[in-house]
């Protein structure tokens, strides 16, 4: 999992996270990555709107944002 959010971080991509908090509560989150650390990672939130601390070991899945171009008629 630290492979591709570096990888990622290092592509400048947006993500689409599904995260278990402490708690045990699961969501989802659109978020980019600013730095990978050890076992956390600091993101831009877009669901908060605001930075914030993940635990790489709470993560339970990650899919790239495909952004689709519209075609100009």
């Amino acid at each position: 999992m630290r492979e591709q959010l570096v990888k990622a971080m290092q592509h400048n991509q947006i993500v689409n996270m599904m995260y278990m908090a402490k708690g045990g509560t699961v969501s989802k989150r659109r978020i980019k990555i600013i730095k990978v650390v050890g076992d956390i990672f600091h993101a831009y939130c877009f669901t908060k709107q605001a930075k914030r601390t993940f635990l790489i070991e709470s993560i339970l899945a990650v899919s790239p944002v495909i952004r689709k171009e519209r075609d100009v008629v």
